[in-house]
């Protein structure tokens, strides 16, 4: 046998999940979720070990190496217990149910997720990360083990009832959450504001100390709030303040650690206040709802750089993330080895720098500069409290320190030539970055992450005016339409990898698809992704809707091993499918003008009035829809040939504006216009005039007459 065999091999070297394929070799004898596990439970008359988590998750890593890679906790785990891996990216079903359990049971969550569970799959304890032995009052996972093996032997009626209480409890506290209030639009849009304000970091930006997310959907409120308000002297003060907390946040981020100035894109989070040191991960979504923000802020303020920004968010996605076919990539890991040889992987080791290093490749005098612009330290730059473990003692993540104003008042020289300076730095950078070991790739492709892509790009591209970025999109589109959905009514999936579909879809994978379907439309004006984003909200209402009381539920009702049934409305790392529903609904209402949408979308407000009235700041997309539903009938519609370049300044005067509460239509006066106009009977009668592209600006389909030049729509817009 060669050093390069492995020792074991599980049942999950089947799974194409790359998660789950990173246990594959553990001495745990894992089994994945599903029939063959649950069967084997109750068998062997033993408590299952769900371990749930991801294959970009540092504190997965963690576990997996002090306690599954260890032989004598493996042994103990396959006799007592039957272990099960969840790839929570793949199965958030899963995940769901059981990080609401432990939420409730212990007032947190995290990754990895250890849930222990009866036979029937109904949870007895939970919690997160273990470290291996007791430690500091915590309970190390080798006696946890045996405490729990002990009490399932020996008070097994104990935890029965126990577990059928809890998820008896649990499931009519969630019933009683959603019970339904009255909505006073007004009302909840200024809690929202004043909450957000409240929590704003005056110095550093953003809406929390450490540590801080990159929470994009919060950003878009502000700023449609201020469009909102600014048109009301009376709130002047108000609409500029809620401009600058969301372009104050957006430059932070972008000028903090937490951007990755050598490649582009955005990590996790920073794990402090300043925005310096991140937690290195990068997720797909987070560069999804990042482009709606950036696209926005620049919509706002004209500001070239955070246009810039965009466009490198973007750079890095096609660079990184993307499949050759069009589709985007999950995330790269946080974790990497510093070099070829190493024997652990350590957290950043593929993102920073020593000062010698720097010094090294651009020269002492170029790097000296490089290095204060970018705050490199010969002692490294993580405080003590951003680097508990030590693994970043002398090194730095590079972020904007000081301005290249002041960098070139310091140095004495001209700000280009400190700019020439900081380019071919970087250049540098990115050229020795590349020959170091990557981080993992987490290759699989998940349906609601790519809608979430797909309407950042197609928001920024029409913003922008960059073409490139809507090709991106409408290939993504077509990738997912190709791959993930077996053929329109028969279900949409949840993830692909190498060929396969993984399982059926949620309700996420439809609501983000959806929203960005629609951005996608709007931006492009190709009327089959609106088409198809009309026939996912009929599939997603068949097998998620809650007739009755309204809302979706976030597993389809024929779901197999489901023990709680569950209604999501925290809008977190991403939109709640709830709230990007209500979103969707009501714009495909004012789209189609279809008064059952807009009815539905009213029911999933009320259902959560109870949030939108207490914390409308968990729910910023929530919030947004309710307004669109109070504001949203505004209609554009541009007809005439959109490859004309008449009808393309007339569309970018529209793109070129934040209209929140607006929707953009196409009469092309062919096919596209026919299928819109069996929808909408008003779209039908809408022509160019006199040959000429024109524009009709409607108020619910009450329209002003008719304009065909630039400055006439500027000033109905205005």
């Amino acid at each position: 046998m060669s050093d390069s065999t492995p020792k074991h091999t599980n049942a999950l070297i089947r799974e194409k999940s790359p998660y789950l394929l990173q246990h594959a070799h553990n001495p745990v004898n894992w089994l994945p979720w599903g029939d063959e596990a649950i069967a084997k439970a109750k068998a062997e008359d033993k408590p299952i070990f769900l371990s749930s988590g991801y294959s970009t998750c540092h504190w997965c890593h963690v576990m997996e190496r002090e306690s599954f890679e260890n032989e004598e906790v493996a042994a103990y785990i396959n006799e007592h217990f039957v272990p099960v891996k969840v790839d929570r990216e793949e199965r958030p079903d899963v995940d769901l149910t059981y990080m609401t359990y432990v939420q409730a049971a212990s007032g947190g969550g995290g990754w990895p997720m250890s849930v222990f569970l009866t036979p029937e799959l109904k949870p007895f304890f939970g919690g997160t990360y273990y470290p291996p032995e007791n430690t500091q009052g915590r309970i190390g996972f080798k006696n946890l083990l045996k405490e729990l093996d002990k009490a399932w032997h020996e008070d097994r009626e104990k935890i029965l009832a126990s577990s059928e209480r809890s998820i008896t409890k649990l499931q009519e506290y969630l019933d009683g959450e959603n019970t339904g209030a009255e909505v006073k639009t007004d009302v909840i849009i200024q809690k929202a504001y004043d909450d957000l304000a409240g929590n704003f970091d005056y110095h550093e930006a953003g809406f929390s100390g450490a540590p801080k997310f990159p929470r994009s959907s919060s950003i878009n409120l502000l700023l449609r709030i201020q469009q909102e308000w600014k048109k009301d002297e009376a709130r002047k003060s108000e609409s500029e303040w809620a401009a600058e907390m969301s372009v104050k946040t957006l430059r932070a981020m972008a000028n903090g650690g937490i951007w990755d100035h050598v490649g582009g894109g955005m990590h996790r989070y920073s794990v402090d206040a300043y925005w310096h040191i991140p937690h290195y991960e990068k997720m797909l979504y987070d560069q999804g709802q990042l482009l709606w923000g950036y696209a926005d802020g620049y919509l706002v303020t004209q500001s070239p750089f955070l246009a810039d920004v965009a466009r490198e968010i973007v750079t890095y996605v096609q660079r990184d993330l993307r499949h050759a076919q069009g589709g985007f990539f999950s995330a790269e890991d946080a974790d990497s080895y510093a070099q070829e040889g190493d024997d652990h992987k350590k957290e950043g080791a593929f993102y920073v720098w020593k000062a010698s290093e720097i010094d090294e490749l651009l020269g002492k005098e170029d790097g000296s500069i490089f290095r204060y612009s970018y705050g490199a330290r010969r002692d490294g730059n993580a405080r003590p409290e951003s680097d508990p473990h030590q693994e970043l003692t002398g090194l730095n993540t590079l972020f904007r320190a000081y301005s290249v104003k002041k960098t070139a008042e310091f140095f004495k020289k001209t700000p280009e030539e400190i700019m020439a300076i900081q380019a071919r730095g970087m250049k540098l950078l990115f050229e020795a970055r590349a020959k170091r070991p990557r981080p993992h790739l987490d290759d699989k492709i998940i349906t609601a992450w790519n809608g979430l892509m797909i309407s950042g790009l197609a928001r920024a591209g029409a913003a922008l005016g960059e073409v490139n970025f809507l090709k991106l999109a409408s290939e993504a589109a077509q990738f997912l339409h190709d791959e993930l959905c077996a053929e329109p009514g028969k279900g949409l999936h949840r993830s692909w990898r190498e060929g396969e579909r993984g399982p059926k879809g949620f309700a996420a994978d439809y609501a983000s698809l959806i929203h960005g379907l629609l951005d996608l439309y709007q931006a492009g004006f190709d009327v089959k992704w609106l088409q198809w984003a009309a026939v996912l909200q009929a599939e997603m209402d068949t097998l998620f809707l809650d007739q009755e009381k309204g809302g979706y539920y976030s597993v389809h009702t024929d779901m197999a091993h489901s023990v709680l049934r569950i209604k999501e409305d925290y809008d977190g790392a991403e939109p709640s499918p709830n709230s990007l529903a209500a979103l969707n609904l009501a714009r495909l209402a004012a789209m189609l003008d279809k008064q059952s949408y807009a009815e539905q979308a009213e029911k999933i407000v009320s259902l959560f009035g109870n949030t939108l009235q207490n914390s409308p700041s968990a729910v910023p997309v929530l919030v947004m829809a309710a307004d669109f539903l109070k504001r949203g009938k505004q209609q554009v519609v541009l007809a005439g040939d959109k490859a004309t370049p008449e009808f393309q300044a007339l569309a970018a005067v529209v793109h070129q504006r934040l209209l929140p509460n607006a929707v953009l239509l196409h009469a092309d006066g062919a096919a596209a216009q026919a299928w819109l106009g069996s929808q909408n009977e008003a779209l039908a009668a809408m022509n160019t005039v006199e040959g000429k592209p024109a524009a009709y600006v409607c108020q619910n389909y009450a329209c002003q007459a008719p304009v065909t030049t630039v400055a006439a729509l500027e000033k109905l817009l205005a």
